[in-house]
C-alpha cells in the first residue's frame, strides 16, 4: 500500500489521542478530509490511562498564589503528591521561574478566568458529540467528592470554592463522617469535611471513549497511518510533515501530539516550555470496594474512581521530563493511601502504569496558529485536562482550519505567551 493511505488530504493532524480523535471529528464536520498519524496507535499512551473523569469545575491552575514556598518540599519528597527529581531539578529551572510568575495573583486571575472560559466552551462541545456519536453509554453522571482530612485542610479551599460560587459552579459543603458516609459508604472517619459537585461527569472507561470516537472518525472517511513523525516543514501554502516513511504534504497541519509538540513547535520557531506532568496509577478489572462517585484525595493528590467493572487510583504529579525510566513506587504509594482510606480495598491484581501529561507553567494549553506558518494550528499543553477539554479544542481547532472564528477568545492560549 502506498504512503500515505490518503493521497491529498485537507487536514494533516499529528497525535491521535483524545484531542487528535476529537480534533478529527470536529473538522470532518466541516467537511475536512482529515489524515491522523501517531506513532503508537490510536489512542495507546497517555489517552488511554488517565481516571476518566470530566473535570469541568476544576479552574484553578496549579500555579496558585503561594506554591513556591513548597518548592523544597517537592525535592526532598520524592513520593510527595507533586515532586521533582533532584537530578532533573536544573534542567526544569527556566520552566519552574515561568511557573512561579504564573502563580502571582494577576497571572492567576487571568489563568482561572481563561480556564472556566474553556471549560464552559468544552462542557458545550461535548454535550454534541455525546449526542453526535451516539455515547451517552459511555458516560457516568455520578458527581465527584472531595475529601478532607481536619478542618483546617477544609479552609484552605475557600478561595477555591468562592470561584466556584462566582463561576456558577453548584456544589454542597458535607460536615462529618456521617454526613460523607450518605454519598459514599466504607470511607475512613478520618475525613471531617467533603465537597460534593452533583454535575460532575466520567467516562466508563477513557481508553473505550477514545476508540468510540475514532471508529466514528474513521466510518465518515478519516484515514489513519501507525508512523512516527520526525518533523515539520512550513512549505508555502500548507506545511510539509516528515515521517519515517516519507513526507506527506497538506493545505492544514495540526499538532496535537501532547507531551512530544513541544520539539515539532520547534522546527517552526516556536519555542515553548512544555514539561511533562508524569501521572502514576494502578487499574483493577474488578472492584473491590463498591465506589459510588469519583473520589478525590486534595490532600494526597490522587483519586479512586470506577473504570468498566474495575477501579483506578491514581494521579500525583511528577516533574521528569520524557527520558526518566518510570518510578512505579509512587504508584504503590497512591494505592497504599488508598487502602487506608478505603478499608476494604484489595491492594493485590491490579496493573501500574505511567503516562505522560503535557503542562505548561500556567496550567492553559496552546490552542492557536504557529507564530510563523498560520496554516499550522496547535492544539496541546492540557495537563490533566486533556479528557476534559478535548470537544472543545476540537471545536475550536477546526473553526481556525476552517477560518470561520472560532467566535472565543483565543489569546490567553496562544503559542507565543511566554
Amino acid at each position: 500500500m502506498s504512503f500515505p493511505s490518503m493521497p491529498n488530504p485537507d487536514v494533516v493532524i499529528i497525535g491521535a489521542g483524545i484531542i487528535g480523535i476529537n480534533c478529527a471529528l470536529a473538522l470532518q464536520a466541516r467537511g475536512k478530509r482529515v489524515l491522523m498519524l501517531d506513532r503508537s496507535g490510536i489512542a495507546v499512551e497517555t489517552s488511554s490511562g488517565n481516571a476518566g473523569a470530566f473535570a469541568f469545575p476544576e479552574v484553578e491552575p496549579l500555579a496558585t498564589p503561594g506554591i513556591m514556598l513548597k518548592a523544597p518540599k517537592w525535592l526532598l519528597d520524592p513520593l510527595g503528591p507533586l515532586s521533582i527529581p533532584p537530578a532533573y531539578a536544573p534542567k526544569i529551572a527556566p520552566w519552574m521561574l515561568r511557573f512561579w510568575r504564573a502563580s502571582w495573583r494577576d497571572r492567576y486571575d487571568a489563568s482561572v478566568t481563561a480556564q472556566a472560559a474553556l471549560m464552559t466552551h468544552s462542557r458545550r462541545a461535548l454535550d454534541r458529540v455525546i449526542a453526535d456519536v451516539g455515547g451517552e453509554a459511555f458516560i457516568r453522571r455520578e458527581g465527584q467528592l472531595q475529601l478532607f482530612q481536619s478542618p483546617r485542610a477544609f479552609a484552605a479551599t475557600e478561595r477555591a470554592r468562592t470561584r466556584r460560587e462566582e463561576l456558577g459552579i453548584p456544589f454542597d459543603v458535607l460536615d462529618g463522617p456521617d454526613a460523607i458516609a450518605e454519598i459514599q459508604p466504607g470511607l475512613s472517619p478520618r475525613f471531617t469535611h467533603a465537597i460534593f459537585t452533583p454535575t460532575w461527569m466520567n467516562v466508563t472507561d477513557p481508553a473505550l471513549w477514545a476508540r468510540h470516537l475514532a471508529a466514528k472518525v474513521l466510518e465518515r472517511g478519516a484515514a489513519f497511518e501507525p508512523v512516527t513523525v520526525t518533523g515539520l516543514q512550513r512549505d508555502g501554502a500548507g506545511a510539509t510533515v516528515l515521517t519515517e516513511r516519507g513526507r506527506v504534504r497538506a493545505p492544514h497541519v495540526v499538532v496535537a501530539a501532547g507531551a512530544w509538540s513541544h520539539k515539532l513547535a520547534r522546527d517552526l520557531g516556536d519555542r515553548i516550555p512544555l514539561e511533562t506532568e508524569r501521572g502514576y496509577n494502578t487499574t483493577f478489572p474488578t472492584a473491590s470496594v463498591d465506589i459510588k462517585t469519583h473520589l478525590t484525595f486534595s490532600e494526597h493528590g490522587f483519586v479512586v474512581s470506577r473504570i468498566g467493572d474495575g477501579l483506578r487510583v491514581g494521579g500525583a504529579v511528577e516533574l521528569g521530563g520524557l527520558d526518566r525510566p518510570p518510578n512505579y513506587a509512587r504508584a504503590q504509594t497512591l494505592l497504599n493511601k488508598a487502602a487506608e482510606f478505603l478499608p476494604g480495598l484489595e491492594k493485590t491484581g491490579g496493573t501500574q502504569w505511567m503516562g505522560y501529561r503535557p503542562s505548561l507553567p500556567d496550567s492553559l494549553p496552546v490552542i492557536g496558529r504557529a507564530a510563523h506558518a498560520p496554516d499550522v494550528v496547535y492544539a496541546f499543553g492540557h495537563g490533566h485536562l486533556g479528557l476534559t477539554q478535548s470537544s472543545g479544542t476540537g471545536d475550536l481547532v477546526a473553526a481556525l482550519v476552517d477560518q470561520s472564528g472560532p467566535q472565543f477568545d483565543l489569546k490567553p492560549f496562544r503559542a507565543n505567551r511566554f
